[in-house]
């Protein structure tokens, strides 16, 4: 594949400059974190990690949804800032978060050891793609009833009103505003290795359907 081939030739000229920092991918869940993450990894000649698999290994229990059911969200956290707390110890990793990470400054103390980079993409194709696979899967999602789309763009916009402050955080923003749902899978896939290509500079640029803004200079 062509788009490989040019992500693996892309990579030698990012790797001087991560200088072994982690990466770790935040956004809204059903944004391609873990898509993304994987492809980086592999152009990267990184490790991935899912912080949410980790968490359900950590404490046995095979999904997050059943985390949910069977303990709380507060103890999902609590976990799950473990999980982070272990892996910013570590080097060269991509590391897809769960969509509420964020939330919490402690994570953030974590996360900052590396660079985090935002996977922002419209609530519509992300209620669209949410919908097309069931909720059962998401937890703060699964137990609004109703039409799908519908419950999974309104549940998606309160939490993104909760969580954007959160995510601007980031060291850089990967807007896919102009994106149509029947798109957004294949461009993630074709162009995922200029997430971190461009974050080499402060400047904003465009490249096919990216707009990549960084908030200070992430390779310095």
């Amino acid at each position: 594949d062509n788009a490989m081939v040019f992500a693996f030739q892309k990579a030698e000229d990012v790797l001087p400059y991560l200088n072994d920092r982690c990466v770790y991918l935040v956004g809204m869940m059903g944004s391609g974190k873990t898509t993304v993450g994987k492809i980086i990894a592999e152009v990267l000649g990184y490790s991935f990690f899912d912080s949410d698999k980790l968490v359900e290994q950590s404490v046995g229990i095979p999904s997050v949804a059943e985390i949910f059911q069977v303990h709380s969200e507060a103890f999902f956290r609590d976990n799950e800032s473990e999980v982070l707390r272990d892996l910013s110890s570590m080097h060269r990793l991509i590391v897809a978060t769960g969509g509420g990470a964020v939330i919490r400054p402690i994570n953030w103390s974590y996360m900052r050891k590396g660079l985090t980079i935002w996977l922002d993409v419209p609530l519509d194709a992300l209620a669209r793609r949410i919908a097309a696979v069931g909720t059962a899967s998401r937890p703060l999602l699964h137990q609004e009833s109703g039409d799908p789309y519908a419950k999974a763009y309104a549940k998606l916009t309160a939490l993104f009103e909760q969580r954007m402050d959160s995510y601007a955080n980031a060291d850089a923003r990967v807007s896919l505003e102009s994106m149509f749902p029947n798109e957004l899978d294949n461009t993630i896939i074709r162009n995922s290795c200029f997430i971190l290509v461009l974050c080499t500079t402060t400047k904003a640029y465009m490249v096919h359907q990216y707009d990549v803004f960084c908030s200070r200079s992430v390779f310095t």
